[in-house]
């Protein structure tokens, strides 16, 4: 989510005259009860911090678990001190998230207002409702029930704030009640009594409450961090093994190239994304996306140990980056210079690298390490795909085309005219005309020159057809001798036209040949019977069309 660079002002701005000037009014309207109590403070300052770099994240979202610290702080020595402290563990969450980089400093600001919002708003209302802070509320139960309002007012103010942030700062138009939510309030309110047994608990026994209460929060959270971190990464197999299957389902190798790039972008921040092909000693680009465009691949090729993509090809090794410094002496000019975190990992076929995937982001620290384990599990799905399309597609090519002309044969041509005249009965062609072209005496020319000689000829015209007929038509094989066109949306007169183009290049141009049986280059001369028809005007049918040229 973005936020506009004057809008980024204002928060610092609004920082700047709000929070050290509340701070100031805080310490004066509610002194602290901090007296002789130095290293207790430390202690729960230590506790906070500790519990700040461990938040709950789910779907990119943290779940901030420091409100029963701040609770049992509030509690003991009063509203300044916890408030410093929630500034503190702000700072102390912002940089283990790692969030704090260029053009999200703004972050800083934003959450150190909000919590000091909450504090202050919060507290503010205990105290004017009676409520008192020290050592000695144990036996005061008005005190007890009025810090559960303000537990409550905490949350409640915090998420209100949230969502202005939101709704007016970030212009998101996500549904704020959703799981997440959800997710949240169970945990705080789960957490939140946990405040009170500190602060009682140490009214008792001291610092060793922070040991009894601390130590299994803490590996809690940290058993619970785990607990999700498996399960994203059995979330980012099982989406791999859907991708894994979903390629391996494509049968040409753009739709396999494209599906890729389309799930890596799903899953991860995906800005640049480069594919290269290993090709003799070079790495080939055949695939650049840069901004969620397709690019054209006029970058030169690459060699080995050349560029970060050359040394994942010369050592068969995935690279992660995270900050444009660690591999700006690395990289030949290939990532933009707005790129921070790289991703590059080699497709290995059969213990050969056939290629490597390059993906760059515009943020820092965009990719994590199991995330290259599955990328790299993604490679190994790619490469089998590929090689898969490419078989299909020269088993095509073969099936559909005359090896010795390169042209189509009979089996497409028979099939593409039967589709053209679907298209002409419903009316998504106005005409449909046809050309059938006979080399004469083809025999005689065998026989003379030998049958190499033959084929040196049926290429030279194949190539002189197809390149006067363009993409306006489909030049075919017919059969020995015989070629056709097939012209779309022709007119009689337009087929006519080209037929007569093809006649005179035939009969102006001689044709060299070079396998000549007494292995001498000869130039002969030859001509051709052509006939064009056109339907509908003469005929209703194909097989009524190639009779009626023939």
């Amino acid at each position: 989510m973005q936020v506009n660079p004057q809008m980024k002002r204002v928060i610092t701005l609004v920082w700047l005259l709000l929070v050290p000037a509340g701070m100031w009014y805080t310490y004066e309207s509610y002194p602290p009860h901090i007296s002789g109590h130095w290293v207790d403070l430390l202690a729960f300052l230590l506790l906070t911090s500790i519990v700040a770099t461990m938040p709950i994240v789910i779907n990119e979202m943290f779940i901030f678990l420091i409100q029963w610290v701040a609770l049992a702080t509030f509690l003991r020595y009063g509203l300044f001190v916890e408030m410093v402290f929630a500034q503190v563990a702000v700072i102390v969450l912002l940089l283990k998230l790692k969030i704090l980089r260029r053009g999200q400093f703004f972050r800083l600001p934003l959450n150190l207002i909000m919590f000091f919002m909450v504090s202050f708003f919060s507290g503010s209302i205990y105290y004017v409702l009676g409520g008192q802070t020290g050592p000695n509320l144990a036996e005061d139960t008005r005190s007890l029930w009025l810090g559960i309002l303000y537990a409550l007012l905490n949350y409640v103010i915090n998420q209100v704030i949230i969502s202005f942030y939101l709704y007016f700062i970030y212009k998101s138009k996500e549904n704020y009640f959703g799981k997440d939510f959800f997710v949240e309030t169970i945990t705080t309110f789960i957490t939140f009594p946990i405040g009170f047994v500190l602060y009682i608990l140490y009214n008792q026994v001291g610092l060793f409450a922070l040991l009894f209460v601390g130590v299994p929060f803490v590996s809690l959270s940290i058993i619970f961090n785990l607990y999700y971190s498996s399960e994203r990464i059995n979330e980012y197999l099982q989406k791999a093994a859907e991708i894994g299957h979903q390629m391996a389902e494509r049968l040409r190798v753009n739709d396999v190239i494209n599906i890729f790039i389309q799930k890596l972008g799903e899953m991860l921040p995906v800005d640049y994304a480069y594919i290269l092909e290993a090709t003799n000693d070079e790495l080939k680009l055949i695939r650049r996306i840069e901004a969620g465009k397709v690019m054209s691949n006029d970058l030169p090729s690459m060699k080995r140990n050349e560029g970060i993509s050359g040394r994942s090809w010369a050592n068969q090794k995935s690279y992660l980056y995270s900050a444009r410094f660690e591999w700006r002496g690395i990289t030949t000019g290939y990532i933009p210079s707005d790129a921070e975190s790289v991703l590059c990992v080699p497709i290995v076929r059969n213990r050969i690298v056939i290629g490597v995937l390059l993906l760059a982001s515009k943020r820092r620290r965009a990719y994590e390490k199991f995330q290259l384990m599955i990328i790299d599990i993604l490679c190994s799905y790619f490469a089998i795909a590929m090689e898969n399309a490419k078989h299909y597609e020269l088993t095509k090519m073969q099936s559909e085309h005359c090896s010795l002309t390169k042209l189509y044969n009979y089996r497409y041509f028979e099939t593409l005219l039967n589709e053209e005249f679907e298209k002409l009965s419903r009316f998504e062609r106005k005409a449909l005309s046809l050309i059938i072209l006979d080399i004469d005496h083809f025999k005689q020319v065998n026989d003379t020159y030998g049958h190499q000689s033959g084929n040196e000829i049926l290429r030279e015209l194949a190539g002189r057809i197809s390149k006067l007929v363009g993409v306006s038509g489909t030049v075919a094989r017919y059969g020995g001798e015989e070629f056709v066109v097939l012209l779309p949306n022709a007119s009689k007169e337009e087929a006519y036209q080209i037929a007569e183009h093809i006649r005179e290049s035939i009969a102006n141009w001689p044709f060299i040949l070079q396998e000549t049986l007494d292995q001498k280059q000869q130039q002969v001369k030859i001509t051709a019977s052509i006939g064009v028809a056109t339907a509908p005007e003469d005929s209703e049918d194909s097989l009524a069309l190639i009779r009626h040229a023939d």
